[in-house]
């Protein structure tokens, strides 16, 4: 344990050990990271080990899959190129991804692939980072064509073979009707990965060199990429993805030889990143200081703001809304913020510990990453176990409520 209790109450941060340890103990969850910081003081646990048999004991500086936690800090780039006015909102993205212009759109989005009507109007930079530009993982469509399709072109990670590189993943992007006019409904996932395209096509760099540059490096953030070199994968541990039914622990990648052993053909946006706590916390302790890090100036003020308030229509978080409430044992009351601004949730309404204001996003792999302005309050806690069951999930939300009871207002 390492901490300096600035912010903290002793007992709260007790209470924070105690809970995580008892999760740990349980068996379900073989070992967790933490981290908690209010300004420049922080708080880190590190519990249990890096595999369900035993193993190495957890680390401050173990490696984890980011999962969806990468789409708040993968949306950073283009935040860059916003600032420096090489990218417009009302941009129309054929511009720079020709693939996708003369969209055409589904008239249901259970109906048959060419059954469609002309798009409205053209997908501009604001859809992509809005994730409105009308496709997504939907899982209210699941079995209907449009989802079977996108799962048949490899179109998402997850799926038994990786996704291609960049530019044949837009080609095969291209080919597919949209399921909702551009700028209509909030969709989830495809948008963050769409992002690295076009930062990509932009800058004249891959995804990864670009964020490396503007991002990850003035940040300090050595340990975040898109894979795990050799001489750090003993840091990576093995990720699980539990039976359902029996709870029994399931490999779903392992480290060494794993996905995340070399570089990916596709550099996901959506959830390729891996990290440590230090990392994340340097990237949303930034956003908390209104982009600037160490006296140097990663981001605007006003770029912050725009990626940390709400951007959606009441319609529009109906539909987000029920990504969290249909599928609750993911997110035990993380998932149901309310709002979403650029690439992170933002919470319009006070559903459980967390203040209005809170932004961050959780990922499957059993990551959790959010700050709060209120409270001046990052927390970053990440697992190695999937949430194919709902353990990682019941942690995440336990670790947030006592981690409000620690405040030391």
């Amino acid at each position: 344990m390492t901490s300096s209790n600035g912010g903290f109450s002793d007992e709260g941060l007790r209470k924070v050990r105690e809970v995580l340890t008892r999760h740990v103990e349980s068996g379900r969850v073989p070992g967790v990271v933490a981290l908690i910081g209010r300004g420049g003081e922080t708080h880190v646990e590190a519990i249990g080990t890096v595999r369900h048999d035993g193993g190495a004991p957890m680390g401050r500086d173990t490696i984890f899959r980011m999962a969806s936690t990468s789409k708040p800090v993968t949306m950073a780039a283009a935040m860059v190129l916003l600032d420096e006015c090489r990218l417009r909102l009302d941009d129309l993205v054929q511009t720079w991804l020709p693939e996708l212009a003369d969209r055409r759109v589904l008239k249901r989005i259970d109906g048959p692939l060419d059954d469609t009507v002309p798009a409205r109007r053209p997908i501009t930079v604001r859809d992509v980072l809005t994730s409105t530009f009308g496709l997504g993982m939907d899982i209210t469509a699941l079995g209907s064509p449009i989802m079977g399709a996108i799962f048949e072109n490899g179109l998402t990670p997850d799926l038994p073979q990786p996704m291609p590189e960049p530019d044949e993943w837009l080609r095969r992007l291209g080919t597919l009707p949209l399921m909702h006019q551009p700028g209509e409904r909030w969709q989830y996932h495809i948008a963050s990965d769409l992002l690295g395209v076009l930062v990509a096509r932009v800058t004249g760099q891959s995804f990864e060199s670009f964020l490396r540059e503007r991002v990850f490096g003035p940040l300090g953030m050595a340990d975040t990429g898109f894979h795990v070199p050799a001489e750090k994968i003993d840091r990576l541990p093995a990720l699980y993805a539990p039976d359902p039914q029996t709870g029994e622990f399931h490999v779903w990648d392992e480290s060494a030889d794993g996905r995340w052993s070399k570089p990916p053909a596709f550099p996901g946006g959506g959830g390729g990143l891996v990290s440590t706590v230090d990392d994340y916390h340097a990237y949303f302790r930034m956003l908390l200081d209104g982009g600037v890090h160490g006296g140097e100036r990663i981001l605007s003020r006003p770029a912050v703001e725009l990626m940390t308030t709400n951007r959606l229509t009441a319609e529009q978080t109906a539909l987000r809304e029920a990504l969290a409430k249909d599928n609750v044992h993911l997110s035990y009351g993380q998932g149901q913020h309310g709002g979403w601004g650029l690439g992170s949730a933002v919470r319009t309404y006070r559903g459980d510990y967390a203040p209005v204001g809170q932004f961050g996003w959780d990922g499957g792999s059993g990551t959790s990453t959010y700050a709060d302005p209120e409270h001046g309050l990052v927390g970053i806690v990440l697992t190695q176990v999937g949430m194919t069951v709902p353990d990682s999930a019941r942690l995440i939300h336990d670790f947030w409520t006592t981690v409000y009871q620690a405040v030391d207002a």
